[in-house]
């Protein structure tokens, strides 16, 4: 308790220099939870989109089909067993049979995947519905804002579709868009022209065929020949691109943390240089070498606490509004071609809160003791007589 009192005593006696150092020590402190809040809620909510557009529980893929490889969708298709069936009119899976196709937008050429799905599904956030009671559903296209920014066509306008269907045949027909939806996931809405899955079969003579099915089943069933691929397969890239963008926050922290934690280490320095006779008199009055390390050490300590009192401040507003408000990105989100929405709302978890104190506390100990180690070496009586160099 000593130790601790007479700690705080002597920054408070610095002034200045002991509020520069904790003012930055807190914005190590800010940047540290900002930066890894907004990573954790872009995390969270891209997570969340791609659930409820895109994948659900997880998918159950043809053999040897790649969603990164265009050239497997032409035999990416197999005809749907008894079970399969039984699973599909029970609301277990969802059927999407997927085309390569090229559109022809005003005599623009455009490369598109055509996917069929059952207009009355209600697994996944797309508004299939809107091509339900349309004047000629075998016509009958919806596609996302993105996708009709790219074919410049508006809802009402039609549009020419090629493909190809199971014989290699090409065929071409017009198709009218009759409603445009928006979304964050861009994966389901650049270059996706999206039709009833029985118009496709007709128009591809796949009759009760499909390339995958999803699930909303947290439990997944096998189905023999089908790959299923789990939410931890389907979500790893989003997650490996999320986990690069927290390593770089890491290291633009670690960079600020190491300029406050330098200017800690220096005034310990200092200190301990021009406050040789109070040392050499606190030993001569009999207190441990150990008794006057611990004093400086806890004033370095005791730093970060108020930083993180401070930052605690003058950050919990911001961080209030920011979670309520969202950082907002606006256009800029659309040309990055990543699960983003217009606006990010940060996650500041307490586990998160708690890492940082704990990593700023235990970094400022740290640098704090390293440079009042040189106290067990001083002399008494030459500390006392100002004479140690």
């Amino acid at each position: 308790m000593l130790a601790l009192k007479l700690a705080i005593r002597n920054l408070i006696s610095a002034g200045l220099k002991t509020w520069l150092n904790v003012f930055v020590l807190s914005l190590s402190f800010v940047l540290l939870v900002f930066y890894n809040g907004m990573i954790d809620g872009w995390d969270r909510q891209a997570e969340v989109d791609t659930k409820a557009w895109e994948v659900a529980e997880g998918q159950y893929w043809v053999p040897g089909y790649d969603r990164y490889n265009p050239f497997t969708l032409q035999d990416a298709h197999q005809e749907l067993t008894a079970e399969v069936q039984q699973m599909i009119a029970t609301k277990q899976l969802l059927p999407i049979l997927m085309r390569e196709a090229s559109a022809y937008p005003e005599g623009r050429q455009q490369s598109a995947v055509l996917k069929g799905m059952d207009v009355s599904q209600t697994m996944l956030k797309l508004p299939l519905n809107d091509l339900q009671n349309v004047a000629d559903p075998a016509s009958a296209v919806i596609v996302g804002r993105r996708m009709a920014e790219t074919l410049d066509v508006e809802v009402g306008e039609s549009f020419l579709i090629r493909w190809r269907d199971v014989n290699g045949a090409f065929d071409a027909r017009m198709f009218m868009v009759v409603s445009t939806f928006d979304c964050d996931v861009a994966s389901i809405d650049a270059g996706q022209i999206y039709l009833d899955i029985e118009v496709l079969r007709e128009m591809c003579l796949m009759s009760d065929e499909a390339s995958i099915l999803v699930t909303d089943l947290e439990e997944a069933p096998e189905l023999a020949g089908w790959d299923f691929k789990n939410n931890d397969f389907l979500l790893s890239d989003m997650k490996a691109l999320i986990k690069s963008k927290r390593t770089g926050g890491y290291f633009m922290t670690f960079m600020i943390l190491l300029i406050a934690l330098l200017a800690i280490f220096d005034t310990q320095v200092f200190s301990v240089f021009r406050r040789q006779k109070e040392i050499g008199t606190y030993i001569a009055l009999g207190m441990t070498r150990r008794r006057v390390v611990s004093i400086f050490t806890i004033e370095g300590a005791t730093n970060s606490v108020l930083a993180g009192l401070l930052a605690a401040v003058y950050s919990t507003p911001l961080f209030i509004y920011l979670s309520k408000n969202g950082i907002a990105f606006g256009a800029m989100a659309d040309g990055t071609g990543l699960t983003i929405g217009e606006a990010i709302y940060p996650y500041y978890s307490m586990g998160l809160i708690m890492t940082a104190v704990l990593l700023i506390v235990v970094s400022a100990t740290i640098v704090s003791y390293l440079p009042s180690r040189k106290i067990a070496k001083i002399n008494p009586t030459e500390a006392i007589r100002g004479k140690v160099s």
